[in-house]
């Protein structure tokens, strides 16, 4: 017969939580003690007073929420999401805010999956299944309802006067961390993990629109439609999670000279050299990019209840096709039309979770027609981590050597690095490959092509990796972006475009928040909806 081991609830209650406050918040101690030396009496107090208060602020939840029944059911759910929390925070040096809760939230399967590494199951094997099973043998004493009631009154007040007395101890330094360092509020776990996710989906549920606010009504063809010859076929990449430091020439991390889009620096292409995202993750900067708000103005409740430049294009009189090998559009596409490649089965280019980028190309003729303007969306998976090694064919592994699982912590950052350029060097190959097929387009269609990566990516800098922190804090890796935009010369000659006007425009500044005014300037869109000051091509039109 199994024996079991009696215990009081509050007693359990304080033993879980400071196994939390000590094994699951590693990275919020180290923002807190940061520069302090606890050798010293201070130091000393600070600790013992923050550990106090954290410990005191963990008590808390599962004594509100948990009855004897219920009790260790909920401190095992706290153990989970502390633990898992703990490990993802650890391991990649990421916050969770209500983005992230979000990325979470709307990711797919085969993203998810990644991240299910040896190194986590190794860790919960550690700091998860050992207190779990102390929790299964243990016994909760049984007690009359009025002395149940008595003894979690008198533990919660008790924590709350415990809590409050480690604050004190340490108000003035906590407060000036605090106001001045904001982002350290979302290293609390699990705390952080809760209040965000039921934020995002209490949030999500209320706020969902019955439909898309209408966006620039008034869209029409402007006057350089009026002598056309050719349809327009304009094509709209929306990349993802390249970062500008990896991109076209640069030093390796061996030292030498590396080039990773040899075959975009061939074309003709007008580059941004100076050009900052919307946000740090897709599910932010996808519907960002594609609105009228932009950073600069920037409300998310507004952006997804609002239609996108798509929509706008759609009223003018285009058809409008998103193709996706990601995880959607966020809802830049809604209603429109969307094809959802990412689960093609072709031996060439799929393996049964992923395609290649290039599936994104396959039967790409079938969608066009003389009769008709065109405007093709791309949404590649690109980049997007950690198991960069999945993003690129055995071809296009030219930098070793390289970090072939998605488990970072397994690599250096040399293979890391050599991994992700390799994938920058096919996303590479896949842009070219849009521009030979719009240059074959040519006789039918004018062509033109805007290039812009959502996000950046953190490769190890300053102990990051990925993507996701909130933007105030986040670094420049994760927001300064490649972008770029090609034109056929018929294109050109028909909008009226100077291209050594926009050579020179392209080495100013500039952000996402370009590109819904300059497409619209691009394809000649009246609409008081379009900005000319953030019209790139604004300046150089007519000349």
């Amino acid at each position: 017969m199994v024996s079991h081991w009696p215990c009081d609830q509050e007693f359990l209650i304080l033993a879980v939580s400071f196994w939390i406050t000590l094994t699951c918040n590693a990275p919020l101690w180290r923002a807190v003690l940061k520069g302090r030396d606890l050798t010293t009496p201070d130091g000393w107090l600070f600790f013992t007073g923050f550990g106090v208060s954290l410990t005191a602020l963990h008590f808390l939840p599962p004594a509100l929420l948990g009855s004897r029944r219920t009790l260790k059911a909920c401190l095992a759910l706290f153990l989970c999401i502390a633990s898992i929390a703990g490990f993802f925070m650890e391991r990649f040096g990421i916050f969770i805010d209500s983005d992230m809760a979000r990325n979470v939230v709307r990711t797919d399967s085969r993203e998810a999956g990644e991240f299910l590494t040896w190194g986590l199951f190794v860790h919960l094997a550690i700091f998860l299944a050992f207190p779990l099973f102390i929790l299964q043998r243990i016994e909760l004493t049984q007690r009359s309802l009025k002395k149940a009631i008595f003894m979690r009154g008198t533990s919660l007040a008790t924590a709350v006067v415990f809590g409050a007395a480690g604050l004190m101890l340490n108000f003035q330094t906590l407060a000036a961390m605090m106001r001045n360092h904001k982002e350290i509020r979302y290293l609390i776990t699990p705390g952080n993990v809760i209040y965000s996710f039921v934020r995002v989906l209490s949030g999500d549920s209320a706020n969902a629109p019955p439909r898309k606010q209408a966006v620039a009504p008034d869209a029409s063809l402007g006057p350089a439609w009026k002598k056309r010859k050719k349809p327009v076929l304009f094509v709209i990449v929306a990349g993802e999670t390249a970062r500008a430091a990896n991109w076209g020439n640069r030093l390796g991390p061996d030292g030498a000279p590396r080039q990773t889009t040899p075959e975009l620096d061939k074309q003709d292409i007008i580059s941004f050299p100076q050009a900052t995202s919307c946000g740090t993750s897709t599910e932010i900067s996808l519907p960002c990019m594609f609105s009228p708000l932009g950073r600069r103005r920037y409300n998310e409740k507004a952006i997804n209840a609002s239609e996108s430049l798509l929509h706008v294009l759609e009223r003018a009189g285009f058809r409008i096709v998103w193709r996706d090998n990601q995880s959607g559009c966020k809802g830049v596409c809604s209603g429109l039309e969307e094809q959802r490649l990412h689960k093609s089965v072709d031996a060439e280019l799929c393996d049964g979770t992923y395609c290649l980028d290039e599936i994104l190309l396959k039967n790409l003729e079938t969608l066009t027609n003389a009769q008709e303007n065109l405007v093709l969306t791309l949404h590649p998976l690109g980049n997007h981590g950690p198991a960069y090694y999945k993003r690129y064919p055995p071809a296009f592994r030219r930098f070793t050597p390289t970090c072939d699982t998605a488990d970072l912590s397994k690599c250096g950052k040399e293979e890391i690095i050599n991994s992700y350029d390799n994938a920058i060097m096919y996303s590479d190959h896949f842009l070219a490959r849009v521009i030979a097929f719009l240059q074959a387009q040519e006789k039918e269609y004018d062509t033109a092509l805007f290039f812009a990566s959502d996000h950046g990516e953190s490769l190890g800098e300053n102990g990051l990796f990925l993507h996701g922190m909130p933007y105030a804090i986040a670094p420049k890796e994760q927001k300064h972006v490649p972008m770029f935009i090609w034109f056929s010369t018929g294109y050109a000659r028909a909008f009226g475009l100077n291209t050594a006007c926009l050579r020179r425009v392209a080495e100013n500044p500039v952000s996402h928040d370009n590109l819904f005014h300059t497409v619209l300037g691009m394809l000649d869109i009246d609409t008081r909806a379009r900005d000319p000051d953030l019209d790139l091509s604004a300046a150089c039109r007519g000349r």
